[in-house]
C-alpha cells in the first residue's frame, strides 16, 4: 500500500466556487472518507466545488492537527481511515436533554451582541454543531423554534469601549476615563484599576479601584466615555474577591451598611415572586393569608427601594426604618405628582 502525497502542490486555478467555511469542509470531506467511498483530491474537489489544491490543504491539516488517520490506498485510488475514528463526529450520542442544554446555550449567545465575546462563541457553537451527527442535528433543528431569550431593555454595548476594558483587565493597565454618574451634566476624569467584568440585568460593570478615591468603585460601561489604556502596570490585590464584594449588594452596588431588610407581599406578589431566587440571603416565609415575608441582608438600601417601589401596593416594608422613610417620601412625592 502506497501513500499519495498530501500537501502544497501545484494544481488546476481556483474555479468559480460557492464559498464554505474550512471547518464545514473538514466534517463533509470526514463524512466521505468514513462512508468507505475512498475519495481522493479530484473527486472531493469536485464535491466541495474547490481546487484540488484546497483539498490537498484541508486533508493535511486534518491529519497533522486534528490527528485523523487519513491514509491513501493506491489500489482504490481514494483515501481512507487506517484505524476508527470516535473523536471527529463519531463521539458519544447526545441526549435529548443534553441537545436542549446546547439549544439554549446557543440562544445565550444572542445576550452578547455588540461585545467581544460574540463572534468566538457563535464560532464555538459553529465548531461543535459540525461535530453532531445528521439525527442530532436534525433534533437540534426541529428544537429552534420552541425557545427564545427575550432579555428586557438590553443594553446597547460598545465593542472599542468593552475591547479596552477587556485588554486592561488582562494585561493589568491602568484604565483612563470619563464617567458621569446617574443624574448628572458633566463627566469626572478618572483613573482606575480594572478587578472584575460583571453583567447584571443586562448591563456591563466594571469593578475598579479609583485612584482618586482610593477605594474599589463599581462603574457601569454605558456611563464611561472617552476609554483609554496607559501604560502603567498595576498589582491586583489577591484577597480581591468578587462574589465577596457583592455579597451584600443588591445587584452590583454595593455600601458599608448592614441592613435586615424584611419585607411582605401580598398573595398575588408572591405567587409571581415564588420559587425565584432573589438574594443568597433570602429567606422566605409563607403567611397565613397567602402572601409573604422575605428576609435579606443587604449593605446598602439604593437599589432594594427602587425594587420594591416596582411592587407598588403590593409590597410592604416592615425593616429598616431607613428604607421604610424613604419608601414613605417617595410615595408622598408620587402623590403630590399625580393628584
Amino acid at each position: 500500500m502506497q501513500s499519495e502525497k498530501v500537501g502544497l502542490v501545484g494544481g488546476s486555478p481556483e474555479p468559480v466556487q460557492v464559498r464554505r467555511g474550512p471547518l464545514e469542509r473538514y466534517w463533509r470531506i470526514h463524512d466521505v472518507i468514513a462512508s468507505g467511498k475512498f475519495p481522493n483530491c479530484s473527486t472531493l474537489a469536485a464535491q466541495f466545488e474547490v481546487s484540488e489544491k484546497t483539498v490537498r490543504r484541508d486533508l493535511d491539516y486534518m491529519r497533522d492537527h486534528l490527528e485523523l488517520p487519513i491514509e491513501y490506498d493506491a489500489a482504490r485510488h481514494g483515501f481512507f481511515y487506517s484505524k476508527p475514528v470516535d473523536g471527529f463526529g463519531g463521539g458519544p450520542k447526545l441526549t435529548e436533554a443534553e441537545l436542549f442544554s446546547f439549544l439554549v446555550a446557543h440562544k445565550a449567545i444572542a445576550q452578547y451582541q455588540g461585545t467581544p465575546f460574540h463572534q468566538p462563541l457563535q464560532m464555538a457553537f459553529a465548531k461543535l454543531t459540525r461535530s453532531l451527527d445528521q439525527q442530532e442535528r436534525y433534533c437540534l433543528d426541529n428544537m429552534e423554534s420552541v425557545l427564545s431569550f427575550r432579555p428586557f431593555a438590553p443594553e446597547d454595548a460598545d465593542a472599542d469601549r468593552f475591547l479596552a476594558v477587556s485588554r486592561a483587565l488582562q494585561e493589568r493597565l491602568v484604565l483612563s476615563f470619563d464617567y458621569r454618574k446617574p443624574g448628572q451634566r458633566e463627566a469626572e476624569e478618572r483613573r482606575a484599576h480594572p478587578y472584575h467584568l460583571t453583567c447584571c440585568d443586562n448591563r456591563w460593570y466594571l469593578l475598579a479601584h479609583d485612584e482618586g478615591r482610593n477605594a474599589v468603585r463599581t462603574f457601569a460601561l454605558c456611563r464611561m466615555a472617552r476609554v483609554s489604556l496607559t501604560v502603567q502596570k498595576f498589582v491586583k490585590p489577591i484577597d480581591f474577591d468578587p462574589n465577596k464584594r457583592l455579597l451584600g449588594s443588591w445587584t452590583v452596588m454595593a455600601g458599608d451598611g448592614d441592613y435586615n431588610v424584611v419585607i411582605e407581599f401580598d398573595a398575588w406578589a408572591t405567587d409571581i415572586m415564588r420559587g425565584r431566587h432573589w438574594h443568597a440571603s433570602q429567606e422566605v416565609t409563607e403567611l397565613p393569608d397567602g402572601g409573604s415575608r422575605v428576609r435579606m441582608r443587604l449593605s446598602t438600601v439604593d437599589e432594594i427601594e427602587r425594587w420594591a417601589l416596582s411592587w407598588g401596593t403590593h409590597a410592604h416594608v416592615v425593616e429598616p426604618k431607613e428604607l421604610r422613610e424613604r419608601m414613605a417620601r417617595t410615595s408622598q412625592a408620587l402623590a403630590a405628582r399625580y393628584l
